[in-house]
């Protein structure tokens, strides 16, 4: 999902209290501090069971239901990230990613793996990060493997490189290449 909306502090601290007991609190909060998905609440009051496990929040000027959906309608393609790599515009969703003007559809572990690559454009990204973004793994054969078919999802493997010994980055140019251009 891209984005999870709350109306009342008791909803938020309901949840996290739910995620404790079902023992994926650790998961939640840790998802939700990166801002995938994007945490929207009604007021400061309701963000505030959030904000206490240092989860970004944002709430319209006005604590009212139609305020915060025209909030996220409009926060939402802000929060959306959009990169540019190897001649292409990707914009990353909750389950899909649009190259271009074409959407392709992913798995939420791609879509987490493609995400960490997008927090660091052009950046190298080692397998052990790499690894975190594909929860639950530990077998570091596993990041290939995704990225592999990460790449296939793409339709252009040209969009992850390799960066031998490193680990894998988005083939963004670097700010020099294109002032020269």
């Amino acid at each position: 999902m891209d984005a999870v909306t709350f109306t009342s502090a008791p909803a938020a601290a309901g949840l996290l209290n739910r995620a404790n007991e079902i023992g994926v609190a650790e998961s939640l909060v840790r998802r939700l501090r990166t801002g995938r998905p994007y945490a929207c609440c009604v007021g400061p009051v309701t963000a505030g069971p959030l904000q206490a496990q240092s989860i970004p929040t944002s709430w319209p000027e006005r604590g009212r239901i139609g305020a915060m959906v025209r909030h996220l309608a409009d926060e939402l393609p802000r929060r959306t990230p959009t990169v540019k790599a190897a001649g292409h515009e990707l914009t990353i969703q909750a389950r899909a990613v649009r190259v271009d003007d074409t959407v392709h559809r992913l798995t939420p572990r791609l879509v987490r793996l493609l995400g960490a690559l997008a927090d660091r454009p052009g950046q190298v990204c080692d397998r052990v990060e790499l690894l975190d973004a594909l929860d639950g793994e530990s077998a570091p054969h596993a990041v290939e493997t995704a990225v592999a078919r990460l790449r296939v999802a793409l339709g252009d493997p040209g969009i992850v490189e390799t960066v031998v010994k490193r680990g894998y980055r988005l083939a963004v140019e670097p700010p020099d290449a294109r002032s020269r251009s």
